[in-house]
């Protein structure tokens, strides 16, 4: 079988995990400052793109819940039409694999995605920096996905140095409940007040995540989740939730967790990754 062209792959578009997340404060547009460790997970949606003549985007399926138009890979496609002057349209297909308000970043991974693979396929030429910049127009997380590698983030999450992780597995669990993440984020009861760190302060099982108090309070699923999580040591909520996790050194132990789970709770076992799968992929193009 002859290798694929660049327009027949798949390309993947990977889950992160939020190991700490604290809020530090408000700017005056109602951005939150930041600091929190990502870490990405080999739990990935999977991308197609096939070129249209008419100049149209849209999706190949609707994804439930999101209308086209929300959609952040269309909305990526379409800023990089008009930033890049590309005249092809492009159906793209997302396989969704990664669960949706979740707090595992699908939504802004498979937007990064989009960005850097059709910069390739319409030949665009953008740079890193043009790319890094519309990903954070598009929305906090965005440029993480673009970074390529783990990463400690600040600010709003755009600042991101690298950051060596040691292999880990994690079970994660996956309430049955979307949480809207700009209602955590305005809530009144959130506190915005944690003291910044330095990066060299981080290490395994370091700090909390700032919104999982006022998740657990809206949503007793999320609450009961890491409630179950916690026998084995400790548990937290990814992101905004809905998505709880808990480390393990061994693939064997997490997997003995999994195994324990209560017949309704859905959950998965997913390895910590080094490095965004996409960037291996696009550089050995």
């Amino acid at each position: 079988m002859g290798k694929l062209s660049p327009w027949e792959r798949r390309y993947p578009a990977p889950a992160k995990l939020n190991l700490f997340l604290h809020v530090l404060g408000r700017r005056p547009d109602g951005y939150h400052l930041l600091q929190t460790a990502f870490r990405l997970i080999d739990r990935c949606d999977w991308l197609h793109f096939t070129p249209r003549e008419d100049g149209e985007i849209r999706l190949a399926r609707a994804i439930p819940g999101i209308a086209d138009d929300e959609n952040l890979a269309v909305r990526a496609a379409r800023l990089l039409q008009s930033e890049g002057g590309a005249q092809a349209g492009v159906e793209i297909e997302i396989e969704k694999i990664i669960p949706i308000g979740g707090g595992l970043g699908g939504g802004s991974s498979n937007c990064a995605t989009t960005l850097a693979v059709l910069n390739r396929l319409w030949g665009l030429g953008l740079s890193k920096e043009k790319l890094a910049e519309m990903a954070l127009a598009l929305g906090a997380d965005v440029p993480f996905f673009l970074f390529g590698r783990n990463a400690f983030g600040e600010g709003v999450g755009e600042r991101l140095t690298p950051l060596e992780l040691p292999p880990a597995w994690y079970l994660v669990l996956v309430p049955p409940v979307a949480v809207p993440t700009q209602a955590i984020f305005s809530s009144p009861e959130l506190t915005r007040n944690s003291k910044p760190i330095r990066m060299s302060g981080f290490s395994a099982g370091f700090g909390r995540n700032d919104l999982e108090p006022v998740v657990c309070r809206r949503h007793a699923e999320v609450a009961a989740h890491l409630e179950w999580l916690r026998q084995f040591g400790d548990a937290r909520m990814s992101g905004s939730g809905a998505c709880v996790f808990a480390e393990f050194s061994a693939e064997r132990e997490a997997r003995s967790a999994l195994s324990r789970m209560p017949a309704d709770m859905r959950g998965f076992v997913v390895r910590g990754l080094d490095r965004q799968p996409l960037a291996a992929l696009l550089e050995n193009d």
